[in-house]
């Protein structure tokens, strides 16, 4: 006769789910931290690909009248994970905007390809961030936030399609990328100390 296997003792199970969680932990740790180092660049960096791609136009622009407001105050926050979602719409908007086939024909391309790969990296490591710290905190993003966001940038492909997408509409849209590249740093950084 066989001897029955003896039964597992439940600590035996904590003690296991105890481990996973505390690996699991300190994995979304790091998957987090590794975005500290690039925050300090990413904005700067950024700039500096959206200038290089767009030199200064042949003509001058006449101001354009874009009724695509944005009050960034709503952008005040000091809850990192808030920040993190919030400059990851701004980027997911901007890789929409910017990866448009109707980029003027003056832009540098490469220059272009450069800014869009390092947005969607960047874009990629806050979604691991994000994926990982959702299995820790369900704090909800404010709607109103994302939603405006989603507005501003709306408006922006409907002022390009009603300006046929000319050389003067994009530059008025890079100069709105700028500010965005701004705002970005300014979450970033006043979230990561």
């Amino acid at each position: 006769m066989a001897v029955p296997a003896s039964p597992q003792h439940p600590r035996g199970y904590g003690i296991l789910l105890l481990t996973l969680l505390l690996k699991a932990l300190a994995t979304t740790a790091s998957a987090c931290n590794h975005l500290r180092p690039q925050d300090a660049t990413f904005s700067h960096d950024s700039l500096q690909l959206l200038q290089d791609m767009a030199p200064t136009l042949p003509q001058l622009c006449p101001q354009h009248n874009a009724s695509c407001s944005f009050n960034d105050t709503i952008l005040d926050t000091s809850n990192t994970r808030q920040a993190d979602k919030t400059t990851h719409d701004i980027l997911q908007h901007l890789f929409k905007i910017l990866s448009s086939p109707s980029t003027p024909a003056h832009w540098n391309d490469s220059q272009r390809q450069s800014l869009l790969n390092r947005i969607h990296r960047y874009t990629q490591h806050l979604e691991q961030c994000l994926d990982s710290s959702d299995t820790r905190s369900r704090t909800r993003w404010p709607r109103n936030l994302h939603l405006t966001i989603k507005k501003h940038f709306s408006c922006l492909h409907t002022f390009l399609q009603d300006n046929d997408y000319s050389a003067c509409a994009w530059e008025h849209v890079r100069l709105q990328a700028r500010a965005w590249f701004l705002h970005i740093h300014n979450l970033t950084g006043n979230t990561r100390t």
